[in-house]
């Protein structure tokens, strides 16, 4: 077998989206390389890591995105894999409903071509779409694996990738996480102030609902701080496969996770509902998230981008809410809130 290889040239706030839009037509594997992240790793007083001047600077500022999609009797697969799964989200209007299908490269390229441009309706992805290439055969699904390293993602969460073993402060909390296909492994804004607000609230035995949990990261991070009940939903079937093999990885087979949205969820009464999903959707729901909240309870919303900020303020408003807690990291926006007494 050979592999479609498709090249993307975007900027860091714009890579999260791109991904999940090539989780959602069904890509076999996703290669990020962020030069801001590496740059961070560098530059953080606690990280041991070190590279000289030119180094740092031949990285440039672009994130490159390698998707790729195997090649079956001379066309490309694209869409879920084990069943056709039509997306009945409002995200149908950004990604597309694309069914399990085998289509040509010019095909393949014209479709991707047309989700990116409905990415760029709502961020600046930069260049878009660069090149294809065919490549044999090989561990090119193991390549991503050099670049990603365990990290403090709050006070006291440690992301470390399931082929690692850490060994830093016992008193850390430890999640192992194979990212897979699914959105979300944990380098990105959205998730890093979805997590530090979490670490904060999450004082044991919450009933927590964890809504487009993606690679299950915030579930299980709730989990492992002290949450009771985690329930971890997704739209997309792929992300809640890799949600539960991260779940079973980090000894949280308990983490009821499955496919739907929000008018899915049957139970109620959440302490806490984290939504780490886009800005336009969030701002959809906040309307019928008070009805899944027990009193008092917390919503807790991220992949905001601030541009979009103030349509989200007003939604959370007009649904009863106050903020209590802004977390801004670069052009990201993450909100702690409660209804208003």
């Amino acid at each position: 077998m050979r592999w479609a290889e498709f090249t993307i040239i975007t900027n860091e706030p714009a890579s999260d989206a791109i991904c999940e839009m090539l989780a959602q037509i069904g890509a076999d594997g996703i290669a990020v390389t962020d030069p801001w992240e590496i740059k961070r790793i560098i530059d953080d007083p606690a990280s041991l890591s070190y590279a000289d001047g030119g180094f740092v600077n031949s990285l440039g500022e672009d994130v490159t995105v390698k998707a790729y999609f195997a090649e079956l009797d001379g066309l490309i697969r694209l869409g879920p894999k084990a069943e056709e799964y039509v997306d009945e989200f409002d995200t149908t209007s950004i990604y597309g409903n694309i069914t399990g299908s085998r289509v040509s490269v010019d095909e393949a390229m014209d479709i991707l071509r047309t989700q990116l441009s409905k990415i760029s309706e709502f961020l600046d992805i930069g260049k878009g779409y660069d090149s294809w290439k065919y490549v044999e055969d090989q561990d090119w699904e193991n390549e991503w694996k050099k670049d990603y390293k365990a990290f403090k993602i709050s006070n006291r969460v440690v992301i470390c990738p399931s082929w690692e073993k850490y060994e830093g402060n016992p008193s850390d909390v430890v999640v192992s996480l194979d990212p897979g296909s699914a959105f979300g492994t944990g380098t990105h804004e959205t998730t890093a102030t979805c997590a530090v607000i979490l670490d904060d609230v999450i004082k044991g035995g919450e009933k927590i609902l964890d809504l487009g949990t993606g690679s299950g990261i915030l579930a299980i991070i709730c989990k492992k701080l002290g949450a009771g009940i985690v329930d971890a939903v997704d739209i997309d079937p792929l992300a809640i496969d890799v949600a539960v093999d991260n779940c079973r990885i980090n000894d949280c087979p308990d983490i009821n996770c499955y496919t739907g949205e929000l008018k899915d969820v049957k139970d109620g009464s959440y302490d806490i509902i984290v939504a780490n999903i886009i800005a336009d959707v969030i701002a959809a729901i906040a309307c019928d998230i008070p009805a899944k909240l027990a009193s008092g309870g917390k919503f807790i919303c991220s992949g905001i981008i601030n541009t979009k900020k103030d349509k989200v303020e007003k939604a959370l408003a007009d649904a009863g809410f106050k903020i209590l807690r802004v977390e801004e990291k670069n052009d990201w926006m993450a909100y702690e809130c409660e209804l208003s007494v």
